[in-house]
């Protein structure tokens, strides 16, 4: 699943994990050239400082968010399509798949969806939307984006170094400085637990963190791989994108 040789160099130079099936290489260099380099720029523009990875709470940063805002103005808006079946006058099934972005054409439709922090099982979601979508001609390739195999690697160490810098020694400081959400009592607990055994504030805390929103069942690339070996979302083409740690301002 080699990304076809002269696309998205700058992403590759950059960290970014490519991986491409079912030949959608071909048909992004042939047919949507133009789209895949709105995408790619769209993609080089992304930085996350960690300290909004952190204040985020796990959830999407505001970066990531910019990153919708900007595919959302270079025309990439979110639909849902709708599918019906009629059979002798009687509409037999319905469905409706909504894709967080879609590039419009006259020749097809290019479907995206960006996984930053979800459970796994989405991307089975995605991957089997993409499927239906591109058996009934809505979409001609699939789009998905993730976090990254370096990110994911590295989200300790950056967390760490990040309330490090700060000094910080209990999480009231961290949640007031970085606007977070009110932690749970049971992420309290958790954290402090750690502390008691004369583990240093950063570490617990980011122990506890880094596990409890960024765990192994969230949506990364590993993850995203291990459904795309094993035949989820064929024959649909695809680009797969993992989001790198060199995208984090520290």
């Amino acid at each position: 699943m080699l990304v076809a040789k002269g696309m998205f160099d700058a992403l590759r130079e950059r960290g970014f994990d490519l991986a491409i099936s079912n030949h959608a290489g071909a048909i992004l260099s042939v047919d949507y050239p133009a789209v895949a380099q709105e995408l790619e720029q769209a993609l080089l523009a992304v930085s996350i400082p960690a300290e909004e990875l952190i204040g985020s709470g796990g959830g999407e940063a505001p970066s990531t968010q910019r990153l919708r805002n900007s595919l959302y103005d270079a025309g990439w808006p979110k639909h849902e399509f709708d599918f019906k079946m009629i059979v002798d006058g009687k509409e037999t099934v319905a469905n409706s798949h909504e894709i967080d972005h879609v590039r419009w054409s006259e020749i097809g439709n290019v479907a995206l969806e960006i996984e930053w922090n979800n459970k796994d099982p989405f991307f089975d979601r995605d991957l089997e939307n993409f499927q239906r979508l591109h058996a009934q001609s809505a979409i001609s390739v699939g789009v998905l984006i993730t976090r990254g195999a370096s990110l994911q690697s590295e989200m300790f160490r950056i967390v760490h170094d990040c309330i490090k810098k700060y000094g910080f020694i209990d999480e009231a400081e961290l949640v007031r400085e970085f606007g977070m959400k009110d932690r749970t009592k049971r992420q309290r607990e958790a954290v402090q637990k750690l502390m008691d055994r004369q583990i240093p504030f950063a570490e617990a805390f980011t122990k506890h963190f880094v596990s409890d929103k960024f765990g192994a069942a969230t949506t990364h690339w590993s993850k995203l791989m291990d459904r795309v070996s094993r035949g989820v979302g064929n024959p649909c083409p695809m680009l797969l994108i993992g989001l790198p740690a060199s995208i984090i301002v520290e």
